[in-house]
């Protein structure tokens, strides 16, 4: 699982794990870790002058087979934000077509949603600073919800950084391996949007989910970590609250963000910038 922050894959991961066959914990660190392993092979000298390409690749493979020996159900899926940057590690590593669940939403939806969370939170919790302030202290920028909202859809943001990655992947004729679910769409019509999350997937429907009973059963460290008390808690019922980006956001994002929404115009690819 991948796709775009804000836009639901708590909220997803909390209705899959619903189904006993199912396993969707929170962002696992395993892509990175598989990447660190494959780059310090490539540039050891040690590994140069006596190679051992099986068992490295093996070795790299089996990473994820241990991050998640705790778990027991057959189904798994690992979340990370990069997958859209990697998903030539899942063909290389584990000689399967890959297939990478995406959440997408409207760009100033998210930013709206990050402004709201970065007002429930307006304090450093326990001393540290939250994420987006963070890096505007460490650029030396004002800190306004403007800076907050360009630094976020920046090149190194956490918005930008993610939907470049799902740019890449629909240019390069990839677009089989991703299948893309509109957080309106799940939040309107979560049972049509499931079953075909299941069809994609090629796993038999689930009848028994419950959409008025939601729990994130992976609650991470969000105030230590990133410094958002609240950043991955998942209402009991599936429903839209969200305020307006009109309500909330700059006019100068508002102009500079509206219509950003690439992947729906996939027909016409030259289109995409």
């Amino acid at each position: 699982m991948a796709g775009l922050p804000r836009a639901g894959s708590t909220m997803l991961s909390a209705i899959l794990n619903q189904n006993p066959r199912f396993y969707s914990g929170p962002s696992s660190p395993v892509v990175g870790g598989m990447l660190s392993l494959e780059q310090h092979f490539n540039q050891d000298e040690l590994y140069f002058a006596y190679p051992k390409k099986i068992q490295v690749e093996n070795y790299i493979k089996d990473l994820i087979y241990y991050y998640y020996s705790d778990v027991k159900q057959p189904v798994v899926f690992d979340k990370n934000r990069s997958w859209v940057n990697r998903p030539q590690f899942i063909e290389a590593y584990f000689n399967i077509e890959p297939k990478i669940l995406c959440p997408v939403r409207n760009i100033l939806d998210i930013l709206t949603s990050f402004i709201d969370m970065h007002r429930r939170n307006p304090y450093q919790i326990g001393g540290k600073l939250n994420f987006l302030d963070d890096m505007l202290v460490k650029t030396n920028q004002p800190l306004t919800d403007e800076n907050r909202c360009n630094t976020l859809c920046g090149p190194m943001g956490i918005v930008g950084q993610s939907a470049q990655g799902i740019k890449e992947m629909l240019m390069s004729n990839r677009e089989k391996q991703l299948h893309l679910i509109e957080y309106d769409d799940l939040v309107n019509d979560p049972e049509s949007t499931m079953k075909k999350v299941y069809e994609y997937l090629g796993e038999e429907y689930y009848k028994n989910h419950d959409y008025k009973n939601l729990i994130n059963l992976h609650q991470e460290n969000d105030a230590g970590v990133y410094g958002f008390s609240d950043m991955h808690q998942v209402r009991k019922e599936l429903k839209k609250v969200s305020k307006k980006p009109s309500d909330l956001l700059p006019e100068s994002v508002l102009n500079t963000y509206k219509n950003q929404e690439f992947w729906r115009n996939l027909e016409n690819k030259n289109n995409i910038k």
